[in-house]
């Protein structure tokens, strides 16, 4: 019973940090989003890399061409004419608006690969490149909210991140929300730890070419952990824009889930081995413990220590749990106030789900031991290492 003891104090005292994490991510948003509206406005490039019909690409797309910003044009970018996407971007092309073919890949994700081809083909004024997924739906001011922090020449880039939200309700979709809110909530005022989302990342051009972010995005899958080891090799922080939350409006199967989760962490644990195993063991703890807890609930008599240490143990967990997930969604609410609608429909899935999503952590962090192969966008790659991919099929 030691070590249970020990195990279940380690996981209260995490489950309290992950709370105090909640406190100061309502702070965090509040203090940002009472900051006036900067005028910082220099001519952007925002590139835009596509592959295959996304739920409601057309609307995501166009979210992107009827930005409330002074100069900029949109590079939409493919590795094939004949892709599914074309004839939805053709409807958008315009004066400020480009559509780049790349062609397919040989030693890159096509994502990076297309990324790779459209800084080639920016506007000679550009000043900031705006990288953005095209899955992602922002808002009007989304553009000048994620470039204005660039104002200060010392920040390396700056980020939003995604916040799922369902087209209709599902246990799936509704599980990959919450999975996904707990990375989300890992952004805030240090921007030390901060990561660059390749969904939303403003950088300016002179860093970008400095630092030969194109070159060096050469044999790598993940374009947006790339940029943020070579901005954290750089000592050039990244700041997270809290208003450039942006949502990802689809639902998703069950076999969908598994797959964008498990990806997610084949990525981390080759791009951040120590987070993958920080989640590993975080996940293990807290499914050990949870588990262990509801067995001597039901196999000692109520007058038993280990009885009231694991009724203790599994209502505080559960009080900064639940208390964490609230937080976290009462601070997407004030950004995110097109759809309060919806948000205030994850209520209950966001105050549950959590009970379960350490398992799915564990799971990923498990099948990313076993294999470092991944399908994405119809692309089979192998993860050699960070600067080297495989790929395996198409």
């Amino acid at each position: 019973m030691i070590l249970f003891y020990i195990l279940a104090i380690l996981l209260i005292f995490l489950s309290y940090k992950s709370f105090r994490g909640g406190v100061n991510y309502l702070k965090y948003f509040k203090s940002e989003l009472a900051k006036p509206r900067s005028d910082f406005s220099p001519f952007v490039s925002m590139i835009a890399p596509c592959k295959g019909l996304d739920d409601g690409l057309f609307e995501n797309l166009k979210s992107l061409t009827g930005q409330n910003y002074s100069e900029y044009e949109v590079i939409f970018v493919v590795d094939d004419r004949k892709d599914a996407a074309v004839p939805i971007i053709e409807k958008l092309l315009s004066g400020n608006t480009k559509l780049i073919i790349a062609g397919q890949t040989r030693d890159s994700s096509q994502k990076v690969e297309n990324l790779r081809e459209a800084v080639l083909h920016v506007s000679d004024r550009s000043e900031v490149f705006v990288f953005v997924d095209s899955d992602a739906r922002p808002s009007k001011d989304w553009l000048q909210d994620l470039v204005a922090p660039l104002e200060n020449k010392d920040l390396g880039a700056a980020t939003g991140y995604r916040w799922f939200i369902s087209k209709t309700s599902g246990f799936a979709s509704e599980m990959r929300s919450v999975w996904n809110a707990s990375v989300a909530s890992a952004l805030g005022q240090n921007m030390k730890s901060n990561f660059c989302w390749g969904g939303a990342t403003a950088i300016r051009r002179e860093v970008f070419e400095q630092l030969d972010v194109r070159e060096k995005w050469r044999g790598t899958l993940s374009d947006d952990f790339t940029l943020t080891r070579i901005l954290n090799g750089a000592g050039m922080p990244i700041h997270f824009v809290p208003k450039a939350l942006t949502a990802s409006v689809e639902n998703c199967t069950f076999r969908e889930l598994l797959e964008f989760t498990t990806r997610q962490m084949k990525i981390t644990r080759v791009y951040r081995p120590d987070l993958w195993k920080l989640s590993f063991f975080g996940s293990g703890v807290f499914n050990v413990v949870w588990i262990w807890s509801i067995l001597i609930l039901v196999s000692t008599g109520v007058r038993s220590f280990p009885f009231w240490g694991a009724v203790v143990t599994l209502i505080l967990v559960s009080i900064f749990s639940i208390g964490k997930s609230w937080l976290r969604l009462q601070s997407v609410r004030l950004v995110l106030t097109d759809y309060e609608n919806k948000l205030a429909r994850q209520f209950w899935p966001q105050n549950t789900l959590w009970l379960l999503s350490p398992a799915l952590f564990f799971y990923n962090a498990f099948a990313a031991w076993m294999s470092r192969r991944m399908t994405w966008r119809g692309i089979q790659y192998k993860l050699k290492s960070a600067h080297e991919t495989v790929i395996i099929s198409k």
